[in-house]
């Protein structure tokens, strides 16, 4: 590396940009729609349960592994994981695990951001036409005007860029004055905004005269009531998704900034707090506006969309409410922000990749992660475009791959390396300089049994449901006989497997490279 290795400047920082890296777009639309459409209060049973056995370790394993590996001067997941896996087996054995663990960790970090930028431009898009009223028509459908939205090369390319200029000024700031910077601003707005939309929400009363019943109120109740029959193994399946993707674990990304900590700073009260203020974000905050919302105008059939309770549903809230495109804007601006403090840690784990295994500096290194996100995020904006449609396969695809099924098997990498191979080392690593001491028993329960054990179980599980649905057909069975949107879902599966294995080689020439006496040596006694 050409540049020293900073630090962060302080805990509050360091604490508010772990909480940024996790709080996102997943805990104000995604989770919102996955508890109401999984069976409410019975969907929290098995998503409190997946942050307990899965969660909360693997949160624990991967600070440890940061704090580690930046000990050594490393700030990706794969040298960190081979660090931990030479203590269990071979250098030789280690390094392909590393590889694998690297290629995986280049795979999520780049192509989740590939589109997850996208989103935080439309975010932004639509804070700006909340402000200007451009929705507000109600002869124009909200659902049409999405459309029109991600089809209008002004909008799209425009607001697109936008984000990603705010993070590459970010980037270039390195650490305290760039990333630690921004989690200071960011983090406190998204908590105030998140205040000021609870209240507005609870005080609509019944605005649908029809439906009396149809309040906030109700719409809290009919999250939390548990719906028994609709808990299954999909929900299930969902509650654990969900705690991975909103705690943003099985990325790498929590382990690059705990890479920047002292050898001795407390990372078990600090992966607690982030813990806490995410949950609080999420749980709390996310679930009391958007639901709320939306229940209160659609009821209860209109609570369960997607991505569309955002882009569309809560839109056609907002022209009935009063200050409606104040609050539309204040609720775009929310999901900019919360966006942006996650994709920020995303575009950091690049930028740390290139520093690491080029003497490029970080301004030139944030440059080329910049035109790596353009050169991967353009599919997204050609798609809806090119097509005419709004499936947007290849952006589908991608997250299936990406951001489901890769940090599953990320996250279980880890968990294995440091549980079965790191072994009895992991726990001392862990506690190292912490306030709170994590007790022996909970190591051996839960991080060397419990959580890998369930991970595996899930992992099956999950991969046996979605081969029932035809998904890993050449052509699957959600696309099949539409020939303009076939090849969307192959590119994106070419793009997905080509950048992991492209990952899988850096990560194993950067190892080689940084530990070739050790690995030599171990081939010398092999051969002997």
């Amino acid at each position: 590396m050409s540049e020293k290795r900073e630090n962060w400047g302080s805990k509050l920082g360091l604490v508010l940009a772990m909480a940024g890296n996790a709080v996102g777009l997943g805990n104000f639309w995604r989770y919102p729609y996955q508890a109401a459409k999984n069976g409410g209060g019975a969907f929290m049973l098995p998503y409190f349960g997946a942050l307990i056995l899965m969660g909360i370790p693997l949160m624990l394993v991967e600070w440890s592994l940061g704090r580690m590996g930046g000990k050594y001067g490393h700030g990706t997941l794969g040298p960190m994981v081979y660090l931990q896996a030479r203590e269990g087996v071979k250098p030789r054995t280690a390094i392909l695990i590393g590889s694998l663990a690297g290629g995986l960790a280049l795979g999520v970090t780049l192509l989740v951001n590939s589109y997850y930028n996208h989103i935080i431009g439309w975010t932004m898009g639509y804070t700006v036409l909340s402000l200007t009223g451009a929705y507000m028509d109600a002869n124009i459908s909200t659902g049409q005007f999405f459309v029109d939205y991600i089809q209008n090369p002004v909008y799209v390319f425009g607001f697109w860029l936008l984000a990603l200029t705010v993070l590459l000024f970010t980037a270039m700031g390195g650490i305290q004055k760039g990333v630690e910077r921004m989690a200071k601003i960011l983090m406190p707005t998204i908590y105030v905004f998140g205040i000021i939309l609870i209240i507005r929400t609870l005080t609509l009363g019944a605005p649908n005269p029809a439906q009396p019943d149809w309040t906030p109120i109700a719409g809290l109740n009919f999250i939390w009531s548990p719906r028994w029959s609709d808990l299954n193994w999909a929900a299930t399946m969902a509650a654990c998704g969900q705690i991975f993707f909103t705690l943003s674990i099985g990325m790498g990304i929590i382990c690059n900034y705990a890479s920047y900590l002292k050898p001795d700073d407390d990372i078990v009260l600090s992966g607690f707090t982030t813990v806490a203020l995410n949950e609080l974000a999420e749980v709390i905050l996310g679930g009391t506006i958007a639901i709320p919302i939306a229940y209160a105008f659609l009821g209860p059939d209109g609570v369960g969309a997607s991505i569309g309770l955002s882009f569309i549903a809560l839109p056609s809230l907002f022209r009935e409410m009063g200050f409606g495109n104040i609050v539309g804007a204040m609720w775009f601006l929310l999901l900019s922000f919360a966006g942006l403090t996650s994709a920020i840690a995303m575009y950091n784990y690049l930028v740390a990749l290139i520093m690491e295994n080029t003497s490029t500096h970080r301004r030139n290194a944030s440059l080329m992660v910049f035109l790596g996100y353009i050169v991967v995020g353009l599919p997204v904006a050609l798609e809806p475009i090119l097509t005419k449609t709004a499936d947007l396969m290849y952006f589908t695809e991608v997250d299936n791959w990406v951001g489901n099924y890769f940090l599953f098997v990320l996250g279980l990498t880890e968990i294995i390396v440091t549980g079965w191979l790191y072994r009895e080392k992991g726990l001392p690593e862990i506690n190292r300089g912490s306030y709170w001491k994590i007790p022996s028993w909970f190591y051996k329960v839960f991080i060397q049994a419990i959580t890998p054990i369930l991970m595996i179980v899930v992992l099956v599980m999950y991969t046996i449901d979605t081969a029932k649905k035809g998904y890993y057909k050449f052509i699957p069975d959600f696309v099949a006989g539409n020939d303009v949107l076939i090849p969307w879902v192959q590119a994106g599966r070419v793009v997905v497997f080509g950048v992991v294995a492209i990952g899988c080689v850096i990560t194993y020439i950067s190892i080689k490279r940084t530990y070739r006496e050790e690995l030599e040596k171990n081939e010398v006694i092999i051969r002997l």
